[in-house]
Order: structure tokens, then sequence, then C-alpha cells
């Protein structure tokens, strides 16, 4: 079943709403899973792009020498030429402490931008915590339009604050302040159980470049993405019915009680981009027949370049049934097939986690458990889904590969990204 709420102007984010089943058996606990796709507005060519803020923090640390700092200039002299002078744009390196080379603020000479990144060079040791506490300085005093912050890190932090835990608190408190926190880990040494936890606090991309041109390549695709944003700010309020016993989120997403309900937090969307996200009501026994109203859902967002915010409304109902109707019902292939996708994203964070703890055959296991899930739907999963649930047990096959080979540090870090990807920002193209 889908359930769309009217379609509205262009500036408006679009809903979809489909349940896996729309019936319930009268005086049964039931479990409802709910596939949302969103969709963001495309603004018309003849408005004028939203000024836009990035601070890149850069870790010139003795470890980033040569190649890899040569690379992040690079791509950082290309990002800044495609600026315009009314965005706002600056650069905060560290090693073992932070130094601001380019103050947050409009691009109006960029050939001195471009000269003060050149004239980055190596330096010490790794106060990441200090490079990424100034950014989030300069971001704020800029006071720039839907502010990003872009950490690049090649290596562990090993001064300052390096407890995950403590710098996920600082992003998600900077989240909290319209502060998106995107990370890109470079090479095969640094910690990503640290760069995952900001980008994951900070609601933003958790990237991996093995490579010089792979880092250029992922930067271009991030401010592709920033330049072309359509909403900001945007987040799910989850309102259930009184008898609803709770309720999951199935996607990655930085979510947290409030007193209306489960507030959900999406962050940017690109312009025309579909998000998709899984949610699983745990539904109780509900006493009388007929159409019940399980759930409001509450979209909330800022659309640009008007800075308007909009709020989009949806009701989730199902209609409760005698038993013997129920029994009859046949989930949706689509919604099941999503939250297995879901799912398999988990199994890939849980794998890295083994990983990074050195228990080999623990993750290992992980991914053919979710390999063998995938199998489970394959068959019932519609034509257009097929493909992408092959292309997924491919990609489970080559990171139990790639640990069990040697290369389970690589493993690790292409888990985390890979489901970073498909879980925060389900339905975002890729770079590759």
């Amino acid at each position: 079943m889908a359930i769309e709420p009217p379609r509205q102007n262009g500036a408006t984010m679009h809903l979809t709403a489909h349940l896996d089943v729309d019936v319930v058996a009268l005086e049964t606990e039931d479990e409802v899973s709910l596939l949302l796709e969103l969709t963001a507005p495309t603004p018309t060519p003849s408005q004028d792009r939203s000024p836009t803020g990035l601070v890149v923090v850069l870790d010139r640390s003795g470890s980033m020498a040569g190649e890899r700092l040569s690379g992040a200039q690079r791509a950082l002299r290309e990002l800044v030429d495609r600026l315009d002078p009314t965005d706002h744009f600056g650069l905060v390196t560290f090693d073992h402490e932070a130094n601001v080379v380019v103050p947050a603020g409009p691009v109006r000479d960029k050939e001195a931008i471009k000269r003060a990144i050149a004239d980055v060079s190596p330096g010490g040791s790794t106060d990441l915590s200090a490079g990424y506490l100034r950014g989030l300085q300069e971001l704020r005093r800029s006071g720039a339009t839907g502010p990003r912050l872009l950490l690049v890190s090649d290596g562990h932090a090993n001064a300052g604050i390096v407890e995950p835990a403590r710098l996920g608190e600082v992003a998600a408190a900077a989240a909290g302040d319209g502060i998106i926190t995107t990370t890109l880990g470079f090479g095969l040494g640094y910690d990503e159980a640290l760069l995952g936890a900001i980008a994951r606090g900070g609601n933003g991309g958790e990237l991996f470049a093995e490579d010089a041109d792979t880092a250029v390549g992922l930067i271009a695709h991030e401010i592709d993405g920033l330049l072309n944003q359509s909403v900001q700010a945007a987040s799910l309020l989850l309102r259930m019915a009184p008898e609803v016993a709770g309720v999951r989120v199935a996607n990655d997403l930085p979510a947290h009680a409030t007193d209306d309900g489960i507030l959900v937090e999406l962050g940017s969307f690109w312009s025309g981009e579909l998000r998709k996200l899984v949610l699983t009501f745990d539904v109780p026994a509900m006493p009388a027949l007929g159409l019940a109203q399980i759930a409001t859902l509450e979209l909330r967002y800022v659309a640009l370049p008007d800075l308007v915010e909009h709020t989009v409304t949806l009701p989730v109902h199902v209609n409760v049934v005698p038993g013997d109707e129920a029994a009859g019902r046949i989930p949706d292939p689509v919604v099941r097939t999503e939250l297995v996708y879901q799912r398999v994203q988990a199994s890939k964070r849980r794998a890295s986690e083994h990983l990074q703890a050195g228990d080999l055959s623990a993750a290992v296991e992980v991914l053919r458990s979710a390999k063998a899930e995938l199998g489970d739907v394959l068959g019932a999963a519609p034509a257009e889904l097929a493909a992408e649930l092959h292309s997924e047990a491919r990609v489970l096959d080559t990171l139990a590969f790639e640990a069990t080979e040697g290369l389970a540090t690589r493993a690790s870090k292409t888990m985390l990204a890979d489901a970073a990807l498909k879980s925060r920002t389900r339905g975002r193209r890729p770079s590759w």
C-alpha cells in the first residue's frame, strides 16, 4: 500500500510511504514496517544558488607528507575555483596544534586563498581535536548559511581529545546548531572508529580514500552536493499513537526522544535527491476492527535558496481485521527488501567492529550471515531491486575475501564508508 500526501508547489519536498502490510489481526501483537521515500525539490534555473559555507580542517602531520598532502591541496584549490564570491570558505590545519590558514569568510580573493593552501607544509604529531574544535569556531564566527565542515586526516589522534565518544558528542552538538561534519579518512592508517564517530554525530558523510586521486574525486563529489543543495536542516518527527509500543529506525541516522515522539535528523538534501528510510512500528493487540492511525510523520526543512521553512505532515494508518483475514496477507516485497538491505548495512558496521577488535572469524561470520539474509529475499524481490541485491552480495564476498587475505584494515574502512553511504543517505548517488 502506498500513502501519498497531495503534491504541493516546486519548493516543497515530496513524500511517499509504503507499508509492508496494511492490515493487522484483531487483538494480536504485530510489527509494521514503513518505507518512506523523500524527494527534494529542484529549484528552477532562474533561481540563484544560495551562498554556502565550508571550512576544511586538514591534517598536516608528518604522515601526510608527499602525495597525500599535495593531493589534498590540489583538491582544495580546485574547490576554491568553483566557489562564488558570496560563498564562505575557511581552512584550518593541524599537527600538534591548530592553525587558521584561511579565516572563514567570503571568497573575494581566490588567488590569495589558493596561495595560502599551497603554502601548507607537513608538521609533527596529530592533535585532531584541536583542529576540529578550531574549525567549528571559524564556522560559527563566519555566520555562513548552511555551514559544513570537512575533516581530512590520515592518522590516529595522539594528542588532545582522542576518545571517539567524546568527539562524537562534540559533532552532535555542532549538528544541533546546524553544522554538518563530513570526514575523509586518507590511506590505511587512520582511526576509522574516531572519524566514524565524528561523522555519525555530525550527520555527515564518512568517506575513505586509499590514494590521492580517490581523495580528490571524493572531495569534488562532496562539493558537487554542497553547491547543489535544495534543502537544509531536514528532520523527521515520529509521533506515535498512544497504543503503539515503539518504533525502530533501520537507517543509521541520529535519532533521539522528545516530548512529542522520536526526532530523526536527516541533514541536507541535494537538488532532486531521493532518500529512503525504513521505520518499524511495534503495534499492540488492537481491540477494535476498522481503520486505526498508528503514527503521524512530520517533516520539517528549510528550502533553498529562499530559506523558507516548510512542514509536511503524513498520517500512517493500518486496517484492523479478523485474524483469518489477516492470515492471508502478502507483505510488500519492496518494503521487505529495503528492510533487509538496511540490516545488511548494520552487519557491515558490526563486522568492521570485529575487525578492529582483531576477531577475524566473527567478522567473516557476520558477513556470511548478511549474504544469506540477502538470499532469503532475493527470490521475491522486484526486478528493479534484484540487480542491486546481487551487487550487494558481491560487495559482501569481496569484503570477506579481503578480510581473510591480509587486507582486514582496508576491508574495515571500506565497510564503514559503504554502510554510511547506503544507510544515512540511502538513495544518494555515489561518486564511483
